[in-house]
């Protein structure tokens, strides 16, 4: 039986003033658009928050979150609610084969020595993990080559950062990854009733998450990137602010590098140092 207080929050609704409030901060701060078929989802995502601070309404929630105080220690919160996708090992596969048939290799013959992959909007990991398995069954297959990399995992969200650098996973997440993957690259819980796994430590080390908004004016790089991984993520934005993101985000690859996009993401139209590859992959040219 639902006991009151929780029955309380469950018939909370969230008003057309309260969402478009809301939804103006959101898009201010992080660049997503709420247009109005989402009130639902964002009711959904908050509601989780209300239970938390057992504030009964979202009227009250915004008058809370818009308070110095709410901006202050609330404002972090919400945003990871809003901000947190699903996400998968090895999703999207071909981009996966491509790296490893095509880029790796023409990288290598140029004699390079180190790679530097950014893996934005990461989310709890799967992406930058998935990719250092990657570059690790190249290195294993092609013993007549040396090469260093490293990955950086960035994300709006500070609690699934924190998730991605533990690198614990439940095993269902895992099922559909080749067995042989499963046994060189994941640990599995001592308790077999957790059915948890973890990234091993080696793969670990070769990733570093940290926090980044794709609307900050600079990212802080500290140096350029020659592969970046951004999919899934401008979709979510108006179109000029993903020109402005693009560019940026172009601005950070190194001449020769390569950008994936997600396969609902087309860059025609855009003016961009890049031309495209293969689908949703492009290579910066200038």
């Amino acid at each position: 039986m639902i006991s009151g207080v929780r029955h309380e929050y469950m018939e909370a609704r969230l008003s057309e003033r309260d969402f478009k409030r809301l939804g103006a901060l959101i898009q201010t701060r992080t660049g997503i658009k709420m247009p109005p078929h989402k009130i639902a989802m964002l009711e959904s995502r908050l509601r989780k928050r209300l239970r938390r601070l057992k504030i009964p309404s979202y009227n009250d929630y915004c008058k809370y979150l818009f308070s110095p105080e709410g901006m202050k220690d609330e404002l972090v919160h919400m945003i990871d609610e809003v901000t947190t996708n699903k996400t998968d090992f090895f999703r999207e596969p071909d981009h996966f084969d491509f790296l490893r048939e095509t880029v790796l290799p023409e990288m290598l013959n140029g004699r390079y020595r180190r790679i530097s992959i950014w893996s934005a909007a990461c989310s709890t990991g799967e992406e930058p993990y998935s990719l250092a398995m990657a570059l690790e069954i190249y290195l294993e297959s092609h013993p007549e080559v040396s090469f260093d990399y490293s990955i950086l995992g960035t994300d709006i969200s500070e609690e699934v950062l924190e998730k991605a650098a533990t690198a614990i996973y439940d095993e269902q997440l895992v099922d559909s990854m080749p067995l042989e993957l499963k046994k060189r690259y994941l640990l599995r819980s001592k308790d077999n009733a957790k059915r948890l796994v973890r990234v091993t430590p080696e793969l670990r080390n070769k990733v570093i998450f940290r926090k980044l908004n794709l609307m900050d004016k600079y990212y802080g790089l500290d140096k350029y990137m020659d592969i970046i991984f951004c999919r899934n993520v401008i979709i979510y934005f108006e179109r000029e602010t993903q020109k402005e993101l693009l560019n940026k985000i172009c601005g950070s690859l190194n001449q020769g590098g390569y950008l994936f996009m997600g396969h609902a993401e087309v860059l025609a139209g855009f003016e961009l140092p890049v031309e495209s590859i293969a689908p949703t992959v492009y290579k910066k040219t200038v």
